[in-house]
């Protein structure tokens, strides 16, 4: 895990994980409360990660539901790290219920994919270019946008680091033709870009208009994966967000991510794309 600590995400991670063994081994949550001598509830809020998980109940809860001893071994370590403060404290006036465990899980992966069709990920977004997709937004108070921005700023430190985050994101052709904020700040924008672009931790690839039918034609999504928890499929919409835990699902996106990786320019061919548009 990351140094960028989130106990609310972390026990979410593996809270899921003790449901879905759970569901795996055909199990009830009335027979894993009279396994731990508790109440159901305690299951309940064990998996949902309203309750910090104890590394013994972990690992007996998971020999229970046969999940194998390496992952009771792994997920036990895990409920045993100390709870860490939320890196996000500052920001949480701004930050949504639906989006707050999105922040966190951020913080905790290794790798995060990306596939945006209308703008540049907040992840490689200038501060400038941030506030203009704010200003005028149907769901950010004007007095908001300012925190808002830092919160987007703050999320990018995963990039740097001796464990960077791993960022890998496709993005729409057109993105980079949506002229957000006026010229200035766009060619500023893109002149980021190339800049992180030279980090070996971030790849940007470019969908070309040349491809109109591909593994993303039914919109934008986002991998996140963890080197001690499975990963997690995330879908954002305007008032919400949807977390896809069921590992088989989890996995069609994955695929997905590949083929849209596949179909896209090249890393070299996409920063091309991005430096014939500055002036």
């Amino acid at each position: 895990m990351t140094d960028r600590g989130d106990a609310s995400a972390l026990r979410w991670l593996i809270g899921n994980e003790l449901r879905l063994a759970r569901e795996r081994a055909g199990r009830k949550q009335g027979e894993a409360a009279a396994l731990l001598g508790c109440s159901q509830a305690k299951i309940n809020y064990l998996e949902t990660g309203r309750n910090k998980q104890q590394p013994d109940e972990v690992s007996k809860l998971l020999h229970f539901y046969e999940a194998g001893a390496a992952k009771a071994d792994r997920l036990a370590a895990i409920a045993g790290h100390p709870d860490q403060g939320t890196w996000w404290a500052d920001f949480e006036d701004v930050v949504p219920d639906w989006f707050a465990t999105f922040v966190g899980l951020e913080g905790l992966a290794s790798r995060e994919f990306v596939y945006e069709t209308m703008t540049i990920p907040g992840l490689l977004q200038t501060r400038e270019y941030a506030t203009a997709l704010l200003n005028g937004h149907l769901r950010v108070p004007v007095i908001d946008i300012e925190q808002v921005v830092n919160l987007r700023i703050a999320r990018q430190q995963s990039l740097y680091g001796s464990s960077p985050l791993h960022f890998e994101v496709v993005v729409e052709e057109s993105v980079l033709d949506r002229v957000v904020g006026g010229h200035e700040v766009m060619q500023a924008q893109l002149r980021h870009i190339v800049s992180l672009c030279e980090r070996d931790n971030i790849t940007l690839r470019v969908m070309p208009l040349s491809v109109p039918v591909h593994d993303g034609i039914e919109g934008e999504f986002m991998v996140l994966d963890f080197e001690q928890a499975q990963s997690i499929g995330y879908i954002e919409y305007p008032s919400g967000a949807i977390y896809i835990q069921n590992q088989e699902q989890v996995a069609g996106y994955t695929k997905a991510a590949q083929r849209l990786n596949e179909a896209a320019l090249t890393p070299e061919q996409s920063l091309r794309a991005v430096a014939a548009r500055l002036s």
